[in-house]
């Protein structure tokens, strides 16, 4: 009797683990990543003439999905961006994201990232270390476009950014992703790390993201801190190899010791304005003035928090805001697809926010630079040659 006892606790046991690896992550990601604004977005007679769609911020390579397949759930992927005449989107890598996240206050003592990779069965030193998780969802990016048929490719240079806007001239499927880190915690600590993340292609780090870590704090942190010392060395060893700084999540005081101690441009690839939408997470009129001093590029979010709002009404708002505040080639669109975000709408709602933006009185040529041209000449100027 203990035995057979024993053979239908072990089945029980084996079906639920089952259950967990197969349906789990899924359940996870299509509750985590909705949209508020379903359905099919009309295009105005230009759209789809755009030269150059171009997003900030997604989160899509943290989640157990095909990037070349179209799904009917999250916000990115390849077929949408194709269906939306998007050219290029920065994938950004989630590492480790403590239990409980809010924008006030969160310290460093769990990490559901690591439980996430356990249940997408991902390697098993991707449960363990933060850098290894965080170089498997690079790599993920390169393995898609290898298999993409030349549809997708991975932008690292300046060069390679050229090319591609030429190339889609003649080929408008053509998307194109380039990679960032959102805090610089899969560094380890560890600056000769830093080598290693640029030879897989990261090109922007966020110093820091819902914690405060070995080199920054963050605004989401316990104690909010500023550049540690090893902090001010990232930002030195970043410089030299051309690695963007991306103030997204940073503090206050963070933001202030960047600007002290690094002299060019930086960009916050995708937050809300305190002018508008006031509160722990969004930017501040005296920071965002000295971005734009630095002709740097401030990307506008697409969630509630970032806006104040559920629409894309509320994102042309905040649009509006940086434009007039430090120039409308300042400005661009930092979505936060697929971070666990309530969005506006997916990556083919796009029309939407064209719609809203002509309401505001930008011009045809004006509303091009903040859905991409930005970006793209942002990128041009920065990347490494």
């Amino acid at each position: 009797m203990a035995k057979k006892i024993l053979q239908i606790f072990l089945l029980v046991i084996a079906i639920a683990l089952l259950g967990f690896f197969l349906f789990a992550p899924a359940y996870v990601d299509k509750s985590s990543n909705k949209v508020t604004m379903a359905g099919t977005a009309t295009k105005n007679d230009w759209y789809d003439s755009i030269p150059f769609i171009a997003d900030l911020h997604c989160d899509e390579l943290l989640w157990d999905r095909d990037l070349l397949k179209k799904i009917d759930y999250g916000h990115v992927d390849v077929p949408r961006m194709q269906q939306a005449n998007m050219a290029f989107q920065v994938f950004t890598i989630v590492s480790k994201v403590p239990a409980g996240i809010n924008i006030e206050k969160n310290d460093d003592n769990s990490d559901q990232i690591a439980l996430l990779s356990f249940a997408q069965l991902r390697p098993v030193s991707n449960w363990f270390s933060i850098k290894a998780r965080a170089l498997n969802q690079c790599q993920t990016l390169h393995d898609f476009a290898k298999e993409s048929n030349g549809q997708l490719r991975v932008i690292t240079s300046r060069q390679e950014l050229q090319q591609f806007i030429t190339d889609r001239k003649t080929n408008p499927k053509l998307t194109s992703g380039m990679l960032g880190l959102e805090g610089a915690q899969p560094l380890e600590g560890n600056l000769n790390n830093l080598q290693e993340f640029y030879n897989v292609g990261v090109r922007y780090i966020g110093l820091a993201h819902f914690y405060d870590n070995e080199f920054a704090g963050s605004a989401h942190g316990m104690e909010k801190g500023g550049l540690t010392p090893l902090g001010k060395q990232l930002i030195k060893k970043m410089d030299s190899l051309h690695i963007l700084i991306d103030l997204a999540h940073s503090s206050q005081q963070t933001i202030n010791d960047v600007f002290a101690l690094h002299e060019g441009p930086v960009l916050v690839s995708h937050t809300g304005i305190k002018g508008v939408c006031d509160n722990q997470r969004n930017l501040s009129d005296e920071h965002l003035q000295e971005i734009g001093r630095r002709n740097g590029l401030v990307g506008i979010g697409l969630w509630e928090t970032a806006v104040c709002g559920k629409d894309a009404e509320a994102t042309a708002k905040s649009i509006r805001y940086v434009a007039d505040k430090i120039g409308v080639d300042k400005v661009a669109l930092g979505s936060d697809w697929d971070g666990s975000i309530e969005a506006h709408f997916d990556v083919t709602g796009l029309p939407l926010l064209v719609s809203e933006l002509e309401k505001l009185k930008f011009t045809r040529s004006e509303i091009e630079q903040i859905l991409g041209g930005n970006v793209r000449d942002f990128f041009l100027r920065n990347l490494p040659q």
